[in-house]
């Protein structure tokens, strides 16, 4: 959860087909937070359909996964979230970070910070066997 790859957000798009985008985070303690522009396409999608899905991974070895399921919910606030600062210091440290929050506070004059909170979780960790149980009956015959 402290990753600072980003996750995979799915949503469905206005044409009614799945759309995954790659997107920062911060989990909160509870739920998954991303930011973004309140006039990106995903912000009037996810009004529509609140569905999601969010798959945070390490590609390792060993490959690690979580996949959640739940409902996004949208606040539109003023200046730029501090969730999207805190997820972008995952990554950014030093005078990189510095420069990025100044230029990050130069351009949003709002943001939408989108929480999703989930409804089901899956983790997988490949390393120790916690495998999904498709992948499982291959590797163990007789564990169905």
């Amino acid at each position: 959860m402290h990753s600072p790859d980003p996750a995979r957000l799915a949503y469905t798009g206005p044409d009614g087909f799945p759309r995954v985008i790659p997107i920062g985070f911060l989990w909160n303690g509870t739920a998954v937070v991303v930011c973004t522009a309140p006039t990106a396409p995903k912000v009037d999608a996810l009004a529509k359909n609140p569905h999601v899905a969010l798959t945070i991974d390490t590609m390792g070895p060993p490959a690690k996964q979580l996949l959640l399921r739940g409902t996004a919910s949208i606040e539109i606030v003023d200046g730029v979230a501090p969730e999207y600062l805190a997820a972008a210091a995952k990554s950014t440290h030093g005078d990189e970070r510095a420069a990025f929050e100044a230029n990050v506070g130069a351009l949003y004059e709002e943001m939408a910070r989108i929480t999703v909170t989930p409804s089901w979780a899956r983790f997988y960790d490949f390393g120790a066997g916690r495998l999904p149980m498709f992948l499982r009956r291959l590797v163990e015959p007789g564990s169905a």
